[in-house]
């Protein structure tokens, strides 16, 4: 019996419809796939220029710090620094090791430097300063750095623009806050307080 043409027409039609099904089904499915690697791709490519980004931001702050730390390192310097007469840090002494008679060179320096310089010149500053800071670490630590820094910047033989500014920051945030150390150090102890000792130069009225 030879089919009917109509009938075979419409399951050919039948048999591509489903076979086009089968591909838009797989076209879709694909396509929600690429859809979702180029999601991820677009996410890791943003990562990336936030983490350059950053990275840009990391290296400016550091190069600003590496070019604060050569300003500061050439104002205390400065020329005249290599000058046979200009004024070099010695050594740190070592009080946590020192016996009380190895201190007593150590001492005799910052006594005198106390004496002559921080006391008569410092008014309010140094007015703080209790006589028992020879009886506290801190207070020695403090004084080392004071009296080192203050002759590395006001004993050169030239002063130079930066050396100007370094001895402003000196005065204006340096001292103040290292001198409130002194004071917090040797008010809240227990050592009786005495007067301070009169030492030959005037003293500046606090």
């Amino acid at each position: 019996m030879t089919p009917d043409p109509l009938t075979a027409a419409l399951d050919q039609l039948a048999t591509h419809h489903e076979h086009i099904s089968r591909l838009d089904t797989r076209e879709e499915t694909h396509f929600a796939a690429l859809t979702e690697q180029l999601a991820e791709i677009t996410d890791l490519v943003s990562a990336v220029g936030r983490t350059l980004d950053d990275s840009t931001i990391a290296l400016a702050r550091l190069q600003a710090l590496d070019h604060q730390v050569a300003e500061l390192t050439a104002q205390l310097t400065g020329p005249g620094a290599d000058d046979p007469g200009s004024h070099q840090p010695g050594p740190a002494p070592t009080w946590w090791k020192l016996t009380a008679s190895e201190r007593q060179a150590p001492l005799a320096q910052l006594r005198a430097w106390v004496d002559q310089v921080y006391r008569p010149g410092y008014g309010h500053l140094a007015a703080t300063l209790s006589p028992c800071w020879e009886s506290h670490d801190l207070c020695l630590y403090v004084m080392d750095i004071l009296s080192q820094l203050w002759s590395a910047l006001y004993l050169q033989p030239q002063r130079s623009a930066g050396l100007l500014s370094a001895q402003a920051e000196y005065q204006a945030r340096l001292l103040p806050a290292l001198a409130e150390q002194l004071r917090a150090e040797t008010n809240r102890c227990g050592h009786t307080r005495l007067p301070a000792p009169v030492s030959g130069h005037p003293r500046s009225t606090p």
